[in-house]
Order: C-alpha cells, then sequence, then structure tokens
C-alpha cells in the first residue's frame, strides 16, 4: 500500500500518509492513485485540480459548496499550511466540529475531506502552495462559515492580527445562522 491512514478524531475525514523514497537526488511520491485510494474509501471521481499560491499568514475559508457538495483531497506541495475541516453535517454527533492538521513539503501528508465538511487552512510558512482536487467543478454554488465563529472555536495558530482574509472570509454567516440550510446529512448516501 502506498498511503497509510493517520488517525483523526472526526469520522469522514481521512488524513493519508503517502510512501516517500528519497535518495541523495530528492525524492518521488505517489500523490494519487485510484484504486489504492478506492481500497481506504475515497473512491471519488475527481473531476478539477485546483492550485493556490499564498504568501504567511493567509486564511483560507472556511468554504464548502452546497447543492451535491465537494469532496477535496488536499496537500501542500511546498511551506507549511495548517489545515482544518469542520464537520456541517446535520444530525452528526460531531456537528459544528472542527479537527485541524499540519500540511507540509516535508511530510506529504494529504488530508482527504468528504461532502459534508467546510474546509480552510492558514500558511505558516513564507509562502505555501496549495494543491487539490475536487469531486465537483467550482461554483456559484461555493458557500462559507466564520473562520472565526466562536461556537465552532478553530484554534488557529496564527493571531487575528497576523492573518490575512479575503473579503468574502471576513463577511461570511456563523454557523448558526445557515445550519438549518445545509443540505447535509449524517449518514446519508
Amino acid at each position: 500500500m502506498r498511503f497509510d491512514v493517520v488517525d483523526t478524531r472526526l469520522e469522514g475525514p481521512l488524513l493519508l500518509q503517502p510512501s516517500v523514497f528519497p535518495d541523495d537526488r530528492g525524492f518521488f511520491v505517489e500523490t494519487y492513485r485510484a484504486n489504492e485510494l478506492a481500497e481506504l474509501g475515497i473512491a471519488d471521481e475527481f473531476v478539477q485540480d485546483n492550485h493556490s499560491r499564498s504568501a504567511r499568514g493567509v486564511l483560507r475559508g472556511l468554504h464548502f459548496q452546497v447543492g451535491r457538495g465537494i469532496s477535496k483531497l488536499v496537500r501542500c506541495a511546498r511551506g507549511e499550511i495548517f489545515d482544518v475541516a469542520v464537520d456541517l453535517r446535520r444530525g452528526s454527533p460531531t456537528f459544528g466540529e472542527w479537527e485541524g492538521f499540519t500540511l507540509d513539503d516535508e511530510h506529504k501528508r494529504m488530508l482527504y475531506i468528504p461532502i459534508g465538511f467546510a474546509h480552510g487552512f492558514c500558511v505558516l510558512s513564507d509562502i505555501a502552495d496549495v494543491l487539490y482536487k475536487q469531486d465537483g467543478y467550482y461554483s456559484d454554488l461555493e458557500r462559507g462559515v466564520a473562520w472565526d465563529d466562536p461556537d465552532i472555536g478553530v484554534q488557529w495558530p496564527l493571531g487575528r492580527d497576523e492573518v490575512s482574509l479575503s473579503q468574502r472570509d471576513i463577511d461570511a454567516p456563523r454557523l448558526a445562522e445557515i445550519a438549518d440550510e445545509l443540505p447535509f446529512r449524517f449518514g446519508a448516501g
């Protein structure tokens, strides 16, 4: 198996440690192999790849897409980020709870975020390249929840005065304001 699963607290997201083959010239790592990921329960058909580059302190999220939703497979190819998943599945015993993971270019871990979770990250290094696959196309169905919602309580590693946010993320609603409108249900599908 080319991927080991690292324990997570929330049911759904999977933290994956790929096999890395270093030598004196550098390294080789497979970051996607459909048949082996399917054996781990990730059978999504990814249709879009995204690449973002951000400076230290940039915080993107917490984002999700309504409608059928979108799953993501996220990795940090350059630098270091603190990556967060928030459970938005109504009826889930962990609804509104979050879990965070360090993703970086040293350990090469990847985070699978299934449908029904919001996603966001904060850049900890001087610069970070984040690459992620989606099983749906980006559309105007993308929504957000406040990165600093006290009811969720994400413990970001950088302080409020150290983060840089888009206006859209600044204006995002609290989870309590949109909870009844969320299409995600625990145990559905």
